[in-house]
């Protein structure tokens, strides 16, 4: 019987330390990491959740190592995260926007190079699901940083999911010798994923991603969609009910944001059931 071990990150305000005194406060970032972790209790996974300040670079990298260790080929690893996105500098010469995309953990930020290494290590056979709900997620991998004001505000008023080009500038040039060793000791070109991705995130990597009161934007129209597990469909058509939502709530105001579905690996044919193990 295939196992589902899963993780969901969920991060309303940063250590300043980390951040050149920002604290990134969020609103809505731990109730998304929570109601992800619900819908993947109810499918019968092995949940494990991060919460802001245990939410750390280490506690990740650990989380997700264990995991690529333990699971086998049929199995499904399921990672969540809700919080700040940021964009770093290349300084490797492999991102054609001169910039990696990144998750604002809780203790620094986490490159989607990092990432990227850390899911080859997932034996053939096996499938992750990633849900991100952050700014710069469309690929997790190739973005530009938006230029736009911080006072602007999300639909409902809250405000949104990233690093501002002031507070990521300041970030990097304060923390540069780390995040630079960071990427120089990552493998270049960097080893292709064994395992069978598919992704969900909340918006395209030149867009922003709205906090709400209760849930992100997207995570809110997933849960819509969803209905408590009432939803029946394939990713495609849970993907397709989402973006249509998003679209007519963003209309009124034309600050749009548009999720994006990918997937990539040998078995995609197998990874069709929302959330099914």
């Amino acid at each position: 019987m295939s196992k589902g071990l899963s993780l969901h990150i969920g991060i309303n305000q940063l250590n300043p330390q980390f951040y050149n005194d920002w604290n990134g406060k969020l609103n809505a970032c731990e109730a998304d990491a929570r109601a992800m972790q619900k819908i993947a209790s109810q499918q019968g996974f092995e949940t494990n959740l991060l919460l802001t300040q245990s939410a750390t670079r280490e506690n990740v990298k650990e989380q997700i190592t264990q995991a690529s260790e333990q699971l086998q080929p049929g199995d499904l690893y399921f990672i969540s995260y809700a919080g700040h996105g940021g964009q770093l500098p290349d300084v490797s010469g492999d991102e054609t926007d001169g910039f990696d995309e990144t998750w604002c953990l809780y203790n620094g930020q986490f490159l989607d190079d990092e990432l990227t290494l850390l899911l080859s290590k997932f034996e053939e056979g096996v499938r992750v699901l990633l849900v991100s709900d952050s700014c710069h997620s469309g690929s997790i991998k190739r973005g530009e940083i938006a230029e736009k004001p911080e006072d602007e505000m999300s639909p409902d008023g809250i405000g949104f999911r990233k690093m501002y080009p002031k507070e990521a500038f300041l970030t990097y040039r304060t923390n540069r010798q780390f995040y630079d060793n960071i990427k120089r000791d990552i493998p270049n070109p960097l080893p292709q994923s064994k395992a069978t991705i598919k992704s969900i995130t909340a918006c395209r990597d030149d867009q922003s991603a709205a906090d709400g009161k209760k849930n992100g934007f997207f995570t809110s129209n997933l849960l819509d969609v969803w209905d408590d597990g009432r939803f029946q469909g394939n990713y495609e058509d849970l993907f397709k009910k989402i973006e249509s939502k998003m679209w007519w709530k963003t209309l009124w105001n034309g600050k749009k944001q548009q999720p994006v579905l990918s997937g990539e690996g040998p078995n995609l044919v197998t990874f069709e059931k929302p959330f099914q193990i």
